[in-house]
């Protein structure tokens, strides 16, 4: 497992690119159509900072902007399914989405009210969604 991606939550999508972009260096790269507006900035080819325009007001314990998540990639699906089994036996509640147009699976896990932790694998060719988290 490695970290994989940190996700800014704001009204200003596009001064906080021109910041990814101009003072830090990142580049501005492709993003899957989600269903809000925002930017993924690449380092070194890989997409590290995800900005998403905030679409809720503000209320306790999500204000805006924030940090919205942090995202650890699992490489492997005994891996995912460590995870997987650890969440259940635990008995902590967790959601999955597609992420579109790709083969991957994200699942989030609130930690505290405002803060979640994504984590994020690939499936094979031949997996369903259903069967990566079973």
């Amino acid at each position: 497992m490695h970290f994989d991606h940190a996700t800014i939550v704001t009204d200003d999508i596009d001064g906080t690119r021109r910041f990814f972009d101009e003072v830090v260096g990142l580049d501005t790269g492709p993003r899957p159509p989600f269903r809000v507006n925002g930017y993924w900035l690449y380092l070194d080819g890989r997409p590290m900072i995800h900005v998403t325009r905030a679409t809720l007001p503000a209320h306790a314990g999500r204000s805006t902007p924030r940090i919205d998540h942090i995202a650890l990639r699992v490489d492997t699906h005994r891996e995912w399914a460590t995870l997987i089994d650890r969440l259940s036996g635990s008995r902590i509640d967790y959601s999955l989405s597609e992420v579109p147009l790709s083969n991957e699976l994200q699942l989030f896990v609130s930690i505290a009210p405002g803060v979640s932790v994504e984590f994020v694998t690939t499936l094979a060719a031949d997996e369903q969604p259903g069967i990566a988290n079973g």
